[in-house]
């Protein structure tokens, strides 16, 4: 998601806190929190844009602006829309004096009291589609907090459309167990669903978390490139990408061992692009 995207002439929404609750196991440095806010009608959002977050700002500043993707997304009873983010408390060391100091929008959002406001802008960028072919096959890769948008769409092709028919596969990164957003012992949210023929995930951890080794997604992937490559060959497979920039050349590398070659990969996300088939959401 570029900067350059977003218009100061897009709308400011004001949405209210319903509900916070932390998802990490508590045993877990890392604290994230799935945040459930309620906006007024007409706000037209999908799973996977972003909003353009308005925390107070620093330093003279205004506003500390911070975009974050759409988890979750649905309407209410009283017509009232309904929306969740996934927010990690983040820490900055200074490069300077070496201090720690807390991130302004994160833990804005994570300290907010239920009742609580927020201002913010959008959506913006390209939302997660639904295809329409029930059979199209759904590769969803995502590290961190990227996982969020995948749980709204794993709920919603379940829940509310019945069932999928296509082969569903979520691989999914995060740096100890502890921090496997949605499959942990507290939170086992997509369990629900390992018991639907056409779904399975797939969990990748860091060989070393504590030297910020990132998760071996690659591995992962490459343990199953069987059935990788054959979703990628099948010319109704939609592939979603989520989680940081850092996740993009590793990515672009396993798969690349997948299919054979970087030539026949750049090739296939080719085509994958073209028809309209690729989806990511990074930051």
């Amino acid at each position: 998601m570029s900067w350059s995207e977003i218009s100061n002439e897009n709308r400011a929404w004001v949405a209210t806190l319903v509900a916070s609750a932390r998802i990490t196991a508590p045993k877990s440095p890392e604290d994230v929190r799935r945040l459930r806010f309620l906006v007024d009608p007409g706000f037209d959002g999908r799973i996977g844009q972003c909003l353009l977050v308005r925390a107070p700002g620093q330093f003279g500043q205004r506003f500390h602006e911070r975009l974050y993707s759409i988890a979750d997304l649905e309407q209410t009873g009283d017509n009232k829309v309904a929306f969740e983010l996934l927010v990690r408390r983040c820490h900055v060391i200074d490069d300077f004096n070496g201090e720690r100091y807390d991130g302004v929008a994160s833990n804005y959002l994570c300290d907010m009291p239920l009742g609580g406001q927020m201002s913010f802008s959008g959506p913006v960028g390209h939302p997660f589609p639904i295809p329409e072919d029930r059979e199209a096959g759904l590769l969803m890769i995502g590290m961190g907090t990227g996982i969020a948008p995948f749980r709204g769409l794993v709920r919603r092709i379940y829940d509310e459309l019945g069932g999928w028919k296509g082969p569903v596969r979520l691989f999914h990164g995060a740096r100890s167990g502890l921090e496997m957003l949605y499959q942990n012992d507290e939170n086992a949210d997509l369990g629900l669903y390992y018991d639907q023929p056409t779904f399975k995930a797939f969990a990748a951890v860091s060989p070393r978390p504590h030297f910020d080794e990132p998760p071996a997604l690659d591995q992962a992937l490459l343990e199953n490139a069987g059935e990788v490559w054959e979703m990628l060959q099948d010319d109704r497979t939609h592939v979603f990408i989520a989680g940081p920039e850092s996740l993009t050349p590793m990515l672009e590398k396993a798969l690349a061992k997948v299919v054979g070659s970087p030539e026949t990969w750049k090739a296939r996300r080719a085509k994958l692009q073209a028809g309209g088939r690729w989806h990511d959401v990074l930051y």
